[in-house]
């Protein structure tokens, strides 16, 4: 049987190869292999053995106390959400068997709701597949339809790239968005498939991953390079559905009165069916 991976020893590792010893406080003597804090300071820092610590990263301790794992985040300078990623780590749950993939299903009244919205707004999964898209965000991206994904597209397809002016930004949310809603519920098959596929082909995604990043995504404004209507700047909002597993639905909107409202109502319009023309009727002589 293959032995369990130690997601708190990977965890630690990578987060303390991210503080510099000027970050930390402490002299840098030179003679590092490595970037980032050596096991023994953080230790010394956490006031905790370098022994203890060695155990802890290596998988034979993974029951350290809330106030230890306080102490190491202080250390590693994480925020609260990496923090209470690092303790849901070290939390004490039964290891779960290997299960088939989860169905994800919008409800009826949010589908019903998405084509009745003036704006772009699709509804994302936990793994950011799209899983129902009005018009109006396929016309913002053609790839904002039913079916897609949106990192596999953001690291792989080079339209979606190139339509990102803060590709890196965008990317760097978007990964960090991943493990926190993931979480320690690592042994989905999509997920593993997913990070499996995005880590083969994209050295930023693999580079990024690595870190070991955690963040919610929250409201903020996005810049688009659109093809139709050029430089676009949109806010994004990003509403919990109640009743779900992780389900959101995504809004994109303007600032009222401005240029950019002018461009997403063009854009909209192109989204319209023509009217339909009928010849005139004859002229009475």
């Amino acid at each position: 049987m293959a032995e369990e991976r130690n997601h708190l020893g990977e965890y630690l590792r990578a987060r303390r190869g991210l503080v510099t010893t000027e970050q930390a406080g402490i002299p840098d003597l030179g003679g590092r292999r490595v970037p980032g804090l050596r096991r023994e300071e953080v230790a010394m820092l956490a006031g905790i053995s370098a022994d203890y610590y060695l155990r802890l990263e290596r998988g034979r301790d993974r029951n350290p106390s809330v106030q230890v794992l306080e102490s190491l985040a202080r250390v590693l300078q994480l925020d609260d959400e990496n923090t209470a990623y690092l303790v849901s780590l070290a939390a004490d749950k039964p290891r779960r068997t290997r299960r088939r993939p989860r169905t994800e299903t919008v409800p009826a009244g949010i589908r019903k709701l998405l084509p009745t919205l003036p704006q772009p707004a699709f509804v994302e999964g936990r793994y950011f597949d799209v899983l129902a898209a009005n018009p109006l965000a396929t016309a913002l991206s053609p790839r904002l339809a039913l079916g897609r994904n949106q990192l596999r597209d953001m690291f792989l397809d080079p339209s979606e790239i190139a339509l990102h002016p803060d590709w890196d930004g965008t990317t760097e949310c978007l990964i960090s968005s991943l493990r926190h809603s993931v979480g320690t519920d690592i042994d989905d098959p999509r997920f593993i498939e997913l990070v499996g596929e995005l880590s083969l082909a994209s050295p930023r995604f693999r580079s990024m991953w690595s870190r070991h990043d955690v963040g919610a995504q929250r409201g903020a404004t996005t810049r688009f390079d659109h093809p139709q209507v050029g430089e676009l700047e949109l806010h994004r909002e990003r509403l919990a559905i109640s009743g779900t597993d992780g389900m959101y639905l995504v809004i994109y909107h303007p600032e009222a009165g401005t240029e950019n409202a002018d461009k997403l109502a063009l854009l909209i319009a192109s989204t319209l069916p023509s009217p339909i023309r009928t010849a005139s009727p004859p002229v009475a002589r």
